[in-house]
């Protein structure tokens, strides 16, 4: 299956007109042309069935067909908030592969230690929705603005809040701590962690220390260890 994606479609739309961006790509590129049907989701849990009325490289549109709620294939809510790597490139390859397994929402938070404070969510955005149309899910991840770790903190957290760091104290097993069908947080650090202070005050908010494993691993990595045990957990 080939799926395309368009957030404005609801279960109401009747007919679909594509930029010219869209249109060239469709037309030129996947030689699309009229009376082809496309799949096509809106990233809110629905499949959309769409026939090509008109075709053109500046202008293609398309009748909707038919609607199907799809149902998400995963039964949890996982929340990761995760300080943006030096390298762009290490995010990014976390936000495809975590989009690919399974997540619910990503918050970029800016750290004492962290090496990068400034994200391009537009390519943030790209990189997960290209991802969620090649895995063949309809349920697109809620990408959050960066916020800083305090501030974070302060917001109303729902669920389990856990925090990976690396300080040597005592801390749970992630895969003993999840529980099936529930709703977690996981905070991931910067390259050079978490700073003392940090750790302290997620503490304070009630935050569960948890490891990952005896391995030292990258923030991406270590990001993409949590989201998989969460899925694992929930198989």
């Amino acid at each position: 299956m080939q799926l395309f994606y368009n957030s404005e479609i609801s279960a109401l739309t009747k007919q679909i007109t594509f930029d010219k961006i869209e249109s060239k790509h469709m037309v030129r590129v996947l030689r699309k042309k009229e009376n082809d049907v496309l799949k096509i989701t809106n990233g809110k849990g629905f499949l959309f069935d769409a026939q090509i009325t008109f075709a053109s490289d500046k202008k293609c549109m398309a009748a909707i067909i038919s609607a199907t709620a799809i149902a998400k294939p995963w039964n949890y809510y996982l929340h990761i908030a995760i300080a943006p790597t030096k390298n762009n490139d290490r995010i990014e390859w976390f936000l495809e592969k975590a989009t690919e397994i399974g997540i619910d929402e990503i918050t970029p938070i800016i750290c004492s230690n962290s090496e990068r404070r400034i994200v391009k969510l537009d390519r943030f955005e790209k990189i997960i929705q290209s991802a969620m149309k090649q895995s063949l899910k309809f349920t697109l991840p809620k990408l959050n603005e960066p916020v800083k770790f305090d501030d974070f903190l302060a917001r109303e957290i729902e669920g389990t809040l856990c925090i990976a760091h690396c300080e040597e104290n005592q801390k749970t097993a992630l895969q003993s701590l999840v529980k099936p069908t529930e709703k977690i947080t996981i905070m991931i650090g910067p390259e050079g962690d978490f700073s003392s202070k940090e750790i302290q005050k997620a503490l304070a908010r009630n935050a569960k220390p948890v490891s990952l494993g005896e391995s030292r691993l990258r923030t991406e990595t270590a990001a993409l260890v949590a989201v998989n045990i969460v899925s694992l957990i929930n198989a």
